[in-house]
């Protein structure tokens, strides 16, 4: 089964990144599945979400964490399940992680990933995926949040908007704190296949996604061939 991850630098909804996102999965018109819990399932982020899928071929849900038993028929298993694709959104990746692990929403994520889920995100849902990165999650300062490790690498979103991510993220990665990893600028994306780069895609000519690692004591950033999309 083809393993599929699209991640982006922000959190932010845009039609062609969903739009990308929804044609990976192969379906016409498939379930794309949004899972607000980083936000605090913020209501405005949600409308932003249903009016740019309104622009694209899908049919658009959201899971919402904040729920009881007495009026939910369905297990988090079984509606992802019934999903062609996942997008989780930006916000606080520490706290949604946390729930995550506490409802198991973490372990049928993986499960479904095996089986053939497109996951996407951007922020908070691009960070998840990976070993580990930098976030804003904690007070006073970023700090370091392990991820699901879907991909065994680190991951560093806002890669040109927030000017204390990347030489936060160098360090991190000289010090051995971080693994080499993945870095996108915000309205840039990657796509893996099977945990490979498969292509990366960008909005403009300014934004760019990177491979980041150590060679002889320095970063050495490897910019990802990208295309164009709009």
């Amino acid at each position: 089964m083809k393993r599929q991850l699209f991640i982006y630098g922000s959190g932010r909804h845009t039609v062609p990144f969903l739009d990308y996102v929804a044609k990976a999965t192969g379906k016409e018109p498939p379930n794309l599945c949004f899972i607000p819990t980083a936000s605090g399932e913020d209501q405005d982020y949600i409308e932003s979400f249903y009016e740019v899928c309104s622009q694209i071929d899908v049919i658009p849900h959201v899971m919402s964490v904040w729920i009881n038993s007495y009026d939910q028929n369905e297990t988090f298993g079984d509606i992802i399940s019934k999903m062609d694709a996942i997008v989780v959104g930006g916000g606080n990746t520490l706290n949604m992680l946390a729930i995550w692990k506490a409802q198991g929403i973490d372990s049928e994520l993986k499960k479904a990933y095996y089986n053939g889920v497109v996951m996407a995100g951007g922020s908070a849902g691009s960070l998840c995926w990976f070993n580990a990165g930098t976030t804003d999650s904690g007070p006073k300062e970023l700090s370091i949040v392990e991820g699901m490790a879907f991909i065994d690498k680190s991951h560093c979103p806002h890669y040109n908007s927030e000017t204390s991510r990347r030489p936060l993220y160098h360090n991190n990665i000289l010090s051995g704190k971080l693994t080499d990893g993945y870095a996108c600028d915000d309205r840039s994306a990657i796509h893996f296949i099977n945990e490979q780069v498969h292509t990366s895609v960008s909005l403009d000519e300014q934004n760019n996604s990177y491979y980041v690692h150590e060679q002889e004591g320095k970063i050495v950033e490897d910019r990802l061939d990208r295309i164009l999309i709009s």
